[in-house]
C-alpha cells in the first residue's frame, strides 16, 4: 500500500489551510510552521494542488493559498490523488490483466489486496475536507485502543 509522505502531508496543510484561512489568504511559511512541514516540500505539494483546481494563490503583500472549493465538497481521496500516485495495496498495476508474477499471472492473495486498495480510496473518498476540520471522522481505532487496554475479568478459564 502506497500512502506516502506526499499524501499526508499534503492533507495536513489542506486542513491547516481550511482552519485559518477565515476566506483569506494563508502564507505558506505559516503553515510550514505550524505543521512543522518543509516550505520546500510544501512548495512543491501546492504547486500540485494548485495544478488539481484544489487551491487558488494570491500573489502579493498579503498573499498565500485559499481554497479553490467549499471545505464540504473536497474530499481527501482528491487530495491525496493530485499529490501522489493512487493508493494501491498490489504490486500490479490496477485494471491490468497481467499479474506481478514472473510468469505475468496473478498472485493468490490479489484480490484481496486489490479489494483492500479499494476499501481504503472508497473511505477517503467519503472523508470531506468539512469532517476533518470538524474532528467529524469516526475514530474506530480508539475502540481498538481502549478492548486491548482493558483489565481482564480476572476470571480463569477452566
Amino acid at each position: 500500500m502506497r500512502l506516502s509522505t506526499k499524501g499526508r502531508y499534503a492533507v495536513m496543510a489542506m486542513v491547516d489551510l481550511a482552519r485559518h484561512s477565515g476566506g483569506k489568504p494563508v502564507a505558506l511559511a505559516e503553515i510550514a510552521e505550524r505543521q512543522e512541514i518543509s516550505l520546500s516540500y510544501l512548495e512543491q505539494l501546492f504547486a500540485k494542488l494548485r495544478r488539481a483546481g484544489l487551491v487558488g494563490s494570491v500573489r502579493g503583500p498579503g498573499g498565500g493559498y485559499l481554497l479553490a472549493r467549499d471545505v464540504g465538497e473536497t474530499r481527501i481521496s482528491d487530495i491525496i490523488l493530485a499529490v501522489d500516485e493512487p493508493i494501491r495495496a498490489t504490486r500490479c498495476h490496477p485494471s491490468s490483466a497481467a499479474g506481478c508474477q514472473s510468469d505475468k499471472s496473478r498472485c493468490l492473495t490479489h484480490d484481496l489486496w486489490e479489494e483492500l486498495g479499494n476499501q481504503i480510496h472508497l473511505y477517503l473518498s467519503s472523508v470531506s475536507l468539512a469532517d476533518v476540520v470538524g474532528r467529524r471522522v469516526l475514530g474506530s481505532s480508539r475502540l481498538f485502543a481502549a478492548h486491548r487496554e482493558a483489565p481482564s475479568s480476572g476470571v480463569a478459564a477452566e
